[in-house]
């Protein structure tokens, strides 16, 4: 169905909505975080379909939300927000998607761009040496059953109890890196099977862990109280929860396309699949789904670990472990159930994020002590050749998004289509020649991930702090690239 069908129209600047009826049994309109090039793009036509078929699920609220980096996923698209009232509404494996809290984090060193301008190769390549990556990686951590099941329950309390960071780290962890509540048993032995020695380990695809240099800074008080300096060190991790989320989202979509059917819900999509929240179904799909989240936020504070070693490492006389400071880890791919304004009163609501971040604005009393005043900051990787940006939550987006704004750049093209552009090139000379050094397992992810494939993470950051629903505070460059 084309843009013309849908009848997509502007509200402002950065806002279009796609209204109530476009699609058969829509509840609410969809609204759309974009520019105007965004929009005019023929290649969005299916992914407004989707948004609007969002719309159509029972006991969502206000609107079905596509963030600026919105692009065509499993049943939800990628950048959507959904929140459904959690004594009617439901809850659905696709408004998470596969790679279950797949998400970012942040850690800021005592090193300037010149301590390290000669070692950045070096450290590329130790750091490849060192955190396993690839599809199907397995990791230095071999884990039991009964092991494991204390990594999803406790989350990154075990990680600290068991050597992997600090304590402070778990202020600086959405939710502390531990949703409270895992149902252990409604994970499968195969989930478990896949997980059990991925703990650690990059995997592949967009994921990465990135040497960065803080290039610009444009809110001085907010980035100091996040700990950003101009010509700083950071480092980027971004991972989910390995072949563990992948395996209980594959699990439950089976049981939730039957729950469909014996809830009667007439859905546009099958890849819509849901239950209601309360039932038997989404209170299973949760119990598992927290447990895999509490597994990712795991795997990121290992990796972080043994990046926290491996500068420790070459620069002996400057850091230490605990120089190495955490900014914050957000979710990308995560329902919550979180309290949020709806027509003039508070609900609990199950708040799916799907390839979008949770943004809460200042006074939020589920932010580190540190970060109520300015908010929650907001962490959007670009592609390997371009910039990220560490954003604020803002009111704005309490109020508008159930706290949310995008996680990233978007793709634009998929990763067959970036095969066949890259033919005959060589992604990792280009990138070196710009100054990016790059390591991954294989050609062809280097090939899939290269920066063509990603909007223009500028044109996405514009989007939000145009719309309101984040304000930019830092802006980083890479130095080098880990790649599964």
């Amino acid at each position: 169905m084309g843009i013309a069908m849908l009848q997509i129209k502007r509200i402002d600047e950065f806002r279009w909505e796609i209204p109530k009826g476009s699609v058969p049994g829509m509840r609410v309109p969809g609204i759309v975080y974009a520019d105007e090039r965004m929009v005019a793009s023929p290649d969005n036509q299916d992914t407004f379909k989707q948004i609007a078929n969002v719309a159509t699920l029972p006991g969502i609220v206000k609107a079905s939300l596509a963030m600026p980096d919105f692009h065509f996923g499993y049943g939800f698209p990628i950048g959507g927000v959904m929140a459904s009232d959690i004594d009617d509404g439901i809850v659905s494996p696709g408004g998470v998607g596969f790679d279950i809290n797949c998400g970012v984090r942040l850690l800021t060193a005592p090193l300037r761009f010149q301590d390290i301008k000669s070692d950045i190769n070096r450290l590329v390549k130790r750091l490849f040496s060192v955190v396993p990556a690839g599809v199907g990686s397995s990791g230095k951590i071999k884990l039991s059953q009964s092991r494991l099941e204390d990594v999803v329950i406790h989350g990154c309390r075990w990680a600290v109890k068991n050597g992997y960071g600090n304590g402070e780290d778990l202020l600086y962890i959405e939710d502390g890196g531990c949703l409270p509540g895992v149902d252990a048993g409604k994970i499968g032995n195969h989930a478990y099977q896949r997980g059990k020695d991925q703990l650690g380990t990059l995997g592949s695809g967009n994921h990465f862990i990135e040497i960065q240099r803080v290039d610009e800074i444009f809110d001085d008080s907010a980035a100091a109280v996040y700990g950003l300096e101009r010509d700083q060190i950071t480092i980027m991790i971004h991972s989910g929860s390995r072949g563990l989320g992948h395996q209980i989202c594959t699990d439950y979509l089976k049981i939730m396309s039957n729950a469909a059917r014996k809830f009667r819900f007439n859905l546009p999509d099958r890849q819509l699949a849901c239950a209601p929240v309360q039932s038997p179904e989404g209170q299973d799909y949760l119990g598992a789904l927290q447990g895999a989240a509490n597994y990712a936020w795991v795997n990121r504070q290992c990796m972080s670990h043994w990046v926290r070693e491996v500068l420790s490492e070459i620069y002996p006389r400057d850091v230490t472990g605990d120089d190495v400071k955490l900014v914050y880890d957000v979710a990308h791919n995560i329902v919550k159930i979180e309290r949020h304004p709806v027509d003039g009163r508070t609900r609990q609501l199950a708040v799916h994020r799907k390839g979008a971040t949770r943004a809460f604005g200042p006074g939020s009393d589920v932010l580190p002590r540190r970060y109520v005043a300015t908010g929650q900051p907001v962490i959007i990787p670009g592609d390997m050749g371009t910039a990220s940006y560490v954003l604020r939550g803002t009111d704005r987006a309490m109020i508008e998004t159930f706290g949310s704004a995008c996680h990233g750049a978007g793709r634009i093209l998929s990763r067959k289509a970036a095969q066949r552009v890259a033919r005959g090139r060589s992604i990792v000379s280009e990138l070196e020649a710009r100054g990016i050094y790059v390591a991954a397992a294989g050609r062809s992810t280097i090939a899939e991930e290269m920066p063509e494939a990603y909007k223009n993470i500028d044109d996405v950051i514009r989007v939000v702090k145009g719309a309101g629903i984040a304000g930019i505070v830092a802006k980083m460059i890479p130095l080098g690239v880990i790649k599964g």
